[in-house]
């Protein structure tokens, strides 16, 4: 890591004093360490310095009220980080936020700032989506324009010097003004981003974001500024205004499916009349039929009245899973499942293929690093085929990551029972396998044996791990199914709609199991 790795965090709190404690223990809990904690008190109402005397060498600051330009552009003076992070006091980080923004600057070093995923959580903390994560495009500014594709705030890790010569927050914003400050700064250095995921955003009652009008409108003046400087082109500027105007109003419609209706005209304009229908057309079919359509599954269309659409081809969209598009849909499970087991990786790591993996979601828990490869590449430690009694060493391993890999081996169950001999007692074998999928073309094509169902996996694993120590997951339906045997990419899709899982449409199946 960068000797010269200095991060400040600037927590800003108005009237969440309820939720700051646990913004605090987020940051002091950090793998990297910050060398100094701000909290800009914002003129609350409520007493956030109580909470703040309960942890030692927080730097307290208030500010009069001047929204959350002023409050973060009270933080950025009184820093002395060279990177620095913002977050709300009502959201959180993960343990290995700094770490994983700090290796992705490492990666990327001319980058102004890097940002990765985030889910959301409800009121008390509890997960209500995956991870929200889209990668930085090759020209990140465009991409920026077309719609924010950060999400949230403190996924990201500046650089302190490139956002005070940019002039930090513009104090005339009351919203949206961390998204003008992503533009401004990508529109004069690179960005850069990880999957890995690094904050919590909290949604309740008193979220700024649940104003969707004001926010709307705000989006759209900020767009529309930078448009005016960049001479965006009338494409990229009806692509911004329609991701803003969908997002939005989907947005509002979640939460109060009648009102948004009835706002559409005067939130989202006469654009809007065909989605509004469409979604009444909607409401009236979950009113008719039988309970699997309450929950959301639609009517078929009568036959003969399908409609492919850009499907209606015999050659896929992407002949490279999609990787050529954005983010593989296979690897948005992937990192997904990894995310959420990465309590067990930590110790002795194997990894297969690289160990990008394990930075991500091992970090400075990983004590020793090893790469396995079938025919060696530069980084592999162990170099051969895990079918083979002879490869991996016994007994060694804290952690296995066996991402993608077990479809290329004949014999499955040898090179199960040899991943459960080369783990120590309580280790943990993260597994994914391809469930509904292409084949590759390129140099697995003719090694590419095998797609396994959740209860083929199940079987392979529990005949080495027996009794409680093997979890099986299933990741996918037909809408996910579909568009990633098209090659398509999650800046493709609906990211929402691969949320919903079907066992009987598994793209991925994941299985974690744990040597007693």
């Amino acid at each position: 890591m960068m000797a010269d790795a200095t991060i400040s965090v600037v927590i800003t709190t108005r009237d969440q004093a309820r939720y700051l404690g646990e913004a605090l223990v987020s940051v002091i809990g950090q793998s990297h360490a910050p060398c100094q904690t701000i909290l800009v008190d914002d003129a609350s109402r409520d007493d956030p310095l109580e909470v703040v005397r309960t942890y030692q060498g927080v730097e307290y600051i208030r500010t009069a009220g001047t929204g959350p330009s002023g409050a973060r552009n009270a933080g950025l003076a009184a820093a002395h980080g060279k990177y620095i992070c913002f977050l709300d006091a009502d959201d959180k980080l993960h343990a290995n936020a700094l770490m994983a923004g700090l290796q992705a600057h490492a990666t990327s070093p001319g980058s102004a700032y890097v940002y990765g995923g985030h889910r959301r959580v409800d009121r008390n903390g509890r997960a209500t989506s995956p991870i929200c994560y889209a990668p930085a495009l090759p020209e990140p500014f465009a991409g920026l324009l077309r719609g924010n594709r950060i999400g949230m705030h403190g996924t990201v890790l500046y650089k302190r010097e490139a956002l005070a010569s940019a002039g930090g927050f513009d104090e005339t914003l009351r919203h949206c003004e961390d998204y003008d400050v992503l533009l401004r700064l990508a529109g004069r250095h690179p960005i850069a981003s990880h999957p890995t995921l690094t904050a919590d955003y909290r949604i309740h009652d008193r979220n700024a974001s649940l104003d969707h009008r004001t926010m709307l409108k705000a989006a759209l003046a900020v767009q529309a500024k930078h448009w005016r400087r960049q001479a965006a082109t009338a494409r990229l500027r009806q692509e911004g205004r329609t991701f803003f105007r969908d997002y939005y109003f989907d947005q509002a419609f979640a939460c109060r499916p009648l009102r948004a209706l009835a706002l559409a005209p005067d939130l989202f304009g006469k654009l809007m009349a065909q989605r509004v229908l469409r979604r009444l057309v909607h409401l009236a079919r979950r009113a008719r039929f039988d309970m699997d359509r309450l929950r959301g599954i639609p009517a078929a269309p009568p036959v003969g009245r399908v409609r492919f659409g850009d499907l209606a081809r015999t050659v896929p969209i992407s002949r490279d899973f999609g990787q050529d598009r954005g983010r593989p849909i296979d690897r948005y499970y992937v990192d997904d499942f990894l995310a959420r087991n990465a309590d067990a990786i930590h110790g002795r790591v194997l990894e297969v293929g690289d160990s990008g993996y394990s930075g991500r979601f091992g970090g400075s828990r990983i004590t020793r690093q090893d790469v396995l490869h079938v025919t060696g590449v530069p980084g592999a430690t162990i170099v051969g085929d895990v079918a083979a009694s002879s490869t991996l060493p016994g007994s060694a391993f804290d952690c296995i990551i066996f991402t993608q890999t077990l479809h290329l081996v004949f014999d499955l169950g040898a090179a199960v029972r040899h991943l459960h001999a080369a783990l120590r007692p309580g280790g943990v074998l993260l597994v994914t396998v391809p469930g509904i999928t292409p084949v590759d073309r390129g140099e697995w094509r003719h090694t590419w044996l095998w797609s396994l169902t959740p209860a083929a996996l199940a079987r392979l694993l529990v005949s080495e791990f027996p009794g409680e120590g093997v979890q099986i997951e299933s990741f996918g339906n037909v809408y996910a199914a579909t568009a990633f045997v098209q090659g398509m990419a999650c800046e493709d899709v609906d990211v929402r709609r691969l949320q919903q899982q079907d066992d009987c449409y598994p793209v991925t199946v994941a299985g974690r199991a744990r040597r007693t």
